[in-house]
């Protein structure tokens, strides 16, 4: 995890509890609190439009997440209350579920699942364990459970057919068991961060490594662009929208600027070369 100055903490406290026109890490004109989703919660930066997305595409279901109310505290898994100080301007509505298991490359793997689960895409379902292990969902649905013996791990038919989200959801489960930001960034592909757009993933694969998604993009008419970075992270918690510790006129959304080599977001620092995709599926 990075660790931070004190004079950073204690910026950060200040503008998230001491200054005027906030709302939870961003500026109030740029949250609409009765928005129920992210295209509509989020406002653009004065001079910003949204850029296009193609119907049905994985960028296009993220920008139409829904949001819990404006105002709610993210909870852990355990039913704790992360409070915000500054970290996140809004809560993604997708269960946690009550194990610790929902982590940060985990949140990016279920938002994955889950846009294919809801378009009728199973099929496209697939995760590869830290041990090389490609576990697909279809397989999954036939009724075939995981079986781990020693290092060797097989597929066996021990349950009924079905494609149930009670079902989809263990499948989740043992994926968030067995993944991580290690295997997570095995399975993605490098790209420059001049040319990031919704759905890639910021990734440092390790542990303890940590991901992050851009959920959306805007675009002014100099061709400037600014985007919005969301995650889970240590100890599993609910999915949510980051702020920008370092521009509070600008938060929550954050600048691409191609010459940067840092991004700093509330608790963990990336280079730009760690930006990766799930390449062309």
């Amino acid at each position: 995890m990075h660790k931070y100055s004190v004079c950073f903490f204690l910026g950060l406290l200040l503008c998230a509890c001491g200054s005027h026109g906030q709302v939870g890490g961003a500026p109030s004109g740029m949250i609409n609190a009765k928005g129920a989703d992210v295209k509509t919660r989020i406002n653009t930066p004065a001079g910003y439009t949204r850029i296009s997305e193609s119907a049905g595409s994985f960028a296009l279901y993220l920008r139409n997440l829904k949001l819990k109310p404006h105002g709610t505290l993210v909870h852990y898994y355990n039913g704790s209350v992360k409070e915000n100080k500054g970290v996140y301007v809004a809560v993604v509505d997708m269960p946690v579920g009550n194990k610790d298991l929902q982590q940060c490359a985990d949140a990016i793997m279920h938002l994955r699942a889950k846009y294919f689960y809801d378009m009728g895409q199973e099929d496209k379902i697939h995760f590869t364990f830290t041990n090389g292990f490609r576990v697909d969902y279809s397989k999954w649905k036939e009724g075939y459970r995981i079986a781990v013996k020693g290092n060797k791990t097989t597929w066996v038919k021990t349950a009924q057919p079905g494609n149930s989200y009670n079902s989809f959801w263990q499948y989740l489960e043992l994926v968030f068991m067995y993944c991580g930001t290690l295997s997570l960034s095995h399975e993605l592909v490098s790209k420059p961060y001049k040319d990031l757009e919704p759905g890639d993933i910021l990734i440092r694969g390790g542990s303890p490594g940590h991901a992050e998604i851009v959920l959306d993009m805007a675009q002014n008419k100099e061709g400037k662009k600014v985007y919005l970075l969301a995650q889970s992270y240590m100890p599993a918690q609910e999915i949510q929208i980051l702020a920008n510790p370092n521009d509070a006129h600008l938060s929550p959304w954050y600048e691409l600027k191609p010459t940067d080599a840092l991004i700093e977001t509330p608790e963990y620092e990336f280079t730009t070369g760690q930006v990766m995709w799930f390449g062309g599926e």
